[in-house]
């Protein structure tokens, strides 16, 4: 596959694990990943891999040089199982951004600042010419809970929001003890399940605080409250949500 590069700063090499975006979806979320392999050498030959079945639309290496893979208009493989807004073909909706990191098999190395700089022009690129909303610039862990953990909790959500690039509240309220955990039931846990589904994440509203909700509140914490991801919610997780669904409404 040969192709002109959508992206005015990014150099080329074809993946051939792509494909036509289902029922004509044109894209409308970013999707971020930590690449989670040794190299950026070895995260390439991966992701042009006839036999890996993965890809991505981008990959952004550590000293910020950025390549691209696949052309915006295809579909990439890069999201698997996973849910948003009730959606499940998150490929045929999303932009896929592999972020090249160690990830939490190395400990979780920091994100050199340039590759920050770099992911940050190219996501406000593609925010602007996909006319992406704020709350639709994901981490592979808000669509996979509990199956997927990258981009991690040290990657730098409030930077990119603070550069224009999704959505972020870092107001740090009151904390105090949990308000609600594994077990408990009731209509709170309901409202809390509601709040967690209204903002897009894949968790019934059962009314009891079973695994899956611990998960998706753990999910919801490594993008928005990475000071404390224990699946328990309290004040300032609660809090959190409620204004991030304000915002993502807005």
């Amino acid at each position: 596959m040969s192709f002109s590069a959508d992206y005015r700063d990014a150099r080329v090499r074809a993946s051939p694990n792509c494909g036509p975006r289902r029922n004509a979806m044109r894209p409308d979320m970013l999707l971020l990943h930590y690449t989670g392999m040794t190299s950026g050498e070895e995260a390439e030959a991966r992701l042009c891999h006839p036999q890996s079945d993965v890809s991505c639309h981008y990959i952004v290496h550590e000293d910020g040089a950025v390549l691209q893979m696949v052309p915006e208009a295809m579909r990439a493989w890069h999201a698997g199982d996973s849910c948003w807004e009730g959606e499940r073909d998150i490929n045929s909706r999303s932009i896929g951004i592999e972020i090249v990191n160690g990830g939490h098999p190395a400990n979780l190395p920091p994100y050199p600042v340039r590759q920050i700089d770099a992911v940050i022009a190219l996501c406000r690129d593609l925010v602007e010419r996909h006319n992406i909303r704020p709350n639709h610039v994901l981490g592979h862990s808000d669509v996979a809970p509990g199956r997927k953990i990258d981009p991690g909790e040290h990657f730098p959500w409030k930077t990119l929001a603070g550069a224009g690039v999704g959505l972020y509240d870092d107001d740090r309220g009151t904390v105090g003890p949990p308000l609600l955990g594994p077990g408990e039931r009731g209509q709170p846990v309901e409202a809390l399940q509601a709040l967690l589904s209204l903002y897009g994440y894949d968790v019934a509203a059962t009314g009891e605080y079973d695994e899956r909700t611990r998960i998706v509140v753990a999910s919801f914490q490594l993008h928005y409250r990475q000071s404390c991801i224990d699946g328990r919610t309290d004040r300032q997780t609660l809090d959190r949500l409620y204004r991030l669904s304000q915002k993502a409404r807005a």
